[in-house]
C-alpha cells in the first residue's frame, strides 16, 4: 500500500520539534506542501527548504489569523493540531491564574482558533482533514495534572463533535493519543513527576513504561507515521476516532 499526499496542503502547528517536526517531514516525504509554526523558531530553520515556517504563538488568534490570511487563499486540505504544553506539575489548589490560563490557551484554544478558519475553507472545496493531538490525559485522569488533562478532555471533547458537525460536508476529523514519547518533553514530564513525588527520576522512567501495556516508549516518527495515514485517501471514511499509539497505557500516574 503507497499512501501519498501529492497535491495537498497542510498546516501544522509547533513543527520545530518533536512530533510536530516529525509529522511535517512525514507529510512532506509523503509529497504534501507543507506549511508550520512554532513559538520557538530555533527547529524551524533546519527543516527542508520547501517547508514554510512561521514564528508564531498558537494561543494567540491574531498570530494565526496573519499566517491563515497569507496560506488559505491558496487552499488548505489537512489541519494537524499537534501544539500543546505540559502546564503545572502541582496539586489543583496550587495552580495559579496563568498556569491554568496558559495550558488551556495552547492545548485547546489553539485548535479551535484553527478550526475556525481552516473549516471554511474545507467546506467549500468538499473536503478536509483535521488531526488533534490529544494525550492520554485527554482519556484517564491525571493527578497534579489539572490544567492538562482539563485541556486534553476538552480536546477529545471537540474532535468528537467536530466529526458529528462536519462529516456531511466530508470532512474528517480525529484524534491522536501519543504514549511516552522520547524526547526532550517527556524529559521535563518526567523530572517534574520525580521532584512532584520525591522519586528518582528513573523509577518514574520505569514505572511510566509499566504504566502500559507492551511496557515501551514510542518514538516521534511513530506518531508522524498515523498521521500520514489518517491524512490519506486511505482513511477516508475514518472519522470520529480517538487512536492511540501508546503501547496500550493502563495508568499515567505510578506512585510511590
Amino acid at each position: 500500500m503507497k499512501i501519498s499526499l501529492e497535491n495537498r496542503r497542510a498546516f501544522v502547528t509547533a513543527g520545530g520539534a518533536g512530533m510536530g517536526r516529525a509529522t511535517v517531514l512525514a507529510m512532506r516525504d509523503a509529497g504534501a506542501q507543507v506549511f508550520t509554526c512554532d513559538i520557538d523558531p530555533t527547529g524551524l530553520t533546519s527543516l527542508p527548504a520547501d517547508v514554510t515556517t512561521y514564528e508564531c504563538d498558537v494561543g494567540v488568534s491574531a498570530e494565526l489569523d496573519a499566517i491563515f490570511d497569507e496560506i488559505l487563499p491558496d487552499g488548505l486540505d489537512i489541519l494537524v493540531n499537534n501544539a500543546g504544553i505540559a502546564g503545572p506539575t502541582k496539586l489543583v489548589e496550587n495552580v495559579t491564574d496563568d498556569e491554568w490560563r496558559q495550558t488551556m490557551s495552547v492545548c485547546i484554544d489553539a485548535q479551535f482558533y484553527c478550526a475556525r478558519r481552516i473549516v471554511p475553507i474545507f467546506k467549500a472545496q468538499g473536503s478536509g482533514v483535521i488531526i488533534n493531538l490529544i494525550s492520554g490525559a485527554g482519556i484517564f485522569g491525571y493527578p497534579t495534572r489539572a490544567p492538562y488533562a482539563a485541556a486534553k478532555w476538552a480536546s477529545t471533547g471537540f474532535t468528537k463533535t467536530l466529526a458529528m458537525e462536519l462529516g456531511p460536508d466530508n470532512i474528517r476529523v480525529n484524534g491522536v493519543v501519543p504514549g511516552n514519547v522520547n524526547g526532550d518533553r517527556m524529559e521535563r514530564v518526567i523530572a517534574a513527576h520525580a521532584e512532584t513525588e520525591s522519586m528518582d527520576p528513573e523509577e518514574v522512567r520505569r514505572q511510566y513504561a509499566l504504566g502500559t501495556s507492551m511496557l515501551c516508549y514510542v518514538d516521534p516518527e511513530e506518531i508522524a507515521d498515523l498521521n500520514v495515514f489518517l491524512a490519506s485517501d486511505q482513511a477516508r471514511h475514518i472519522s470520529g476516532q480517538i487512536i492511540g499509539v501508546d503501547g496500550h497505557t493502563e495508568t499515567l500516574w505510578p506512585r510511590t
